[in-house]
């Protein structure tokens, strides 16, 4: 009589199938692409904009609202994404668990003598014709396996032969098991991140210091330390207004003292205390005041290095030349008739107006553009360069924190190392039988292997060839 199966039972089989597996990893899959699609923690009108572009102007509401009821503009803190994880991880115990104890006893299990009857079942065999009797050609038998890597045991197999056998790789069975240790791992890294991490931003302007990040939200996130916007560039290709590279030189100021400065660019963040600041964007800081750094040279060739400010004057060296500067744009451009405008509120082609004047008397004026040499030079030979107009930039940083990184890191470790057991290793088993005929000894080679048979048929070939080297055939 049947035994009745129970619900633990009807659960466990469930939790224990491949199928259920295959469906959760599916289902995982392409969640993901949505999710991948759709920028998570974005704006509204960002994903509005790209749903628009998939469904159509009317259909585009009621598709945001309908991806927004299901969680998808933050799919992966979601309820249900998380319980497909968790039923996914799940899974991958409970199979394990089920299988382990039948792959653990072969794992384990010593090799014997083989059998007749099991040796009509072994998939590779070879046979080779030795001069001499089975004793007197034991030590090569063995000799040969030891060259194969193996350490063979011995058992009489009647009175005229014996039997050679070993094995090699028992425990690689469970490559597979450490796979899916890694694959929780991982899971759980990543949970770990989405939960107790941090996603934010902050924006500093040059020659101030926050603590502060802010989260999609606008929640307040505090650091525990502060980091000071040193200085903030912008380096364009050629004369375009195209950026080549944009970096800020950072320092982190903790319980009052700097401890560390760099230099964040777009592929090269600055990471201190846990968190990591990635060059995000940058821009202008609306009605900021800020320091004009000039180099001005005279006509004794030495250049001095002055800062001064909107409406503030300089003395050109060695001169009795005064330059006021009266005028900025942050980024400067000629019409066909020659008047000058401001095209960009970004400073991407930043100039300075100054006019010039020698003991009361006005000699010349004219726009000094940094991004321009030829405007530098004087009419009269001496240069003043616009190095930069400091203080009114502001740098947009990107701010991380992921205690389960490590976790990730781990559960990656892991799982190249149960990849390699289970692709590039296998549990191998080998018997060598050995029968007198007559004056010689007739030798057959069985062998197995779970994985990689053609590999390790070769080796067995190459172990026969060896065997038979100097014999009669």
């Amino acid at each position: 009589m049947e035994r009745k199966e129970g619900l633990v039972d009807r659960v466990w089989g469930l939790f224990a199938s491949v199928r259920f597996a295959v469906v959760l990893f599916l289902l995982i899959a392409l969640t993901s692409i949505i999710g991948t699609v759709i920028e998570q923690g974005a704006e509204p009108e960002k994903n509005l904009m790209l749903l628009k572009r998939l469904f159509g102007d009317s259909l585009a509401p009621s598709a945001f609202r309908l991806f927004e009821s299901l969680g998808f503009m933050d799919m992966y803190r979601s309820w249900w994404f998380v319980s497909l994880l968790a039923l996914f991880a799940a899974n991958l115990i409970i199979c394990s668990i089920d299988r382990l104890p039948r792959i653990w006893r072969l794992a384990v299990e010593p090799v014997r003598p083989i059998s007749p009857q099991a040796a009509d079942r072994v998939a590779i065999r070879r046979e080779a014709r030795l001069k001499g009797p089975p004793d007197a050609v034991r030590d090569r038998v063995e000799r040969a396996l030891g060259s194969a890597g193996f350490k063979p045991l011995h058992s009489p197999d009647g009175e005229d032969g014996y039997q050679l056998y070993s094995q090699k790789g028992g425990y690689t069975r469970l490559g597979v098991y450490i796979t899916h240790l890694s694959i929780i791992v991982i899971m759980l890294g990543a949970v770990t991140g989405m939960f107790f991490g941090f996603r934010g931003y902050m924006s500093i302007q040059e020659g101030y210091a926050s603590d502060v990040a802010y989260g999609r939200d606008d929640s307040t996130h505090r650091l525990g330390f502060a980091i000071r916007c040193d200085d903030f560039d912008v380096e364009f290709y050629d004369l375009s207004d195209m950026p080549k590279a944009f970096r800020s030189r950072l320092t982190v100021i903790r319980g009052g003292r700097e401890v560390l400065k760099k230099v964040v660019e777009v592929n090269s963040p600055l990471r201190y205390g846990g968190y990591t600041f990635y060059q995000s964007n940058y821009g202008m800081v609306p009605d900021a005041e800020g320091y004009f750094i000039l180099k001005v040279r005279g006509p004794s060739g030495d250049a001095v290095t002055v800062n001064r400010m909107l409406g503030e004057s300089f003395v050109i060296p060695g001169t009795e030349i005064v330059g006021t500067i009266r005028d900025f744009s942050p980024a400067l451009a000629m019409d066909d008739s020659g008047r000058t405008y401001t095209y960009s509120g970004m400073m991407n082609n930043p100039a300075v107006y100054v006019e010039f004047s020698e003991r009361g008397r006005e000699r010349y004026s004219g726009w000094i553009l940094r991004r321009y040499p030829s405007t530098w030079r004087l009419p009269d030979g001496n240069l003043v360069e616009l190095v930069d107009y400091w203080g009114v930039q502001y740098t947009g940083l990107q701010v991380r924190k992921d205690p389960g990184v490590w976790l990730v890191y781990l559960g990656s470790g892991i799982m190249t190392l149960g990849l390699c057991i289970a692709f590039f290793t296998s549990h191998r088993r080998i018997w060598v039988i050995v029968r007198r005929e007559g004056r010689h000894s007739a030798v057959t080679v069985l062998a197995t292997a779970n994985k990689n048979r053609q590999a390790f048929e070769r080796r067995i070939e190459r172990l026969v060839s060896r065997l038979s080297g100097g014999s009669d055939g």
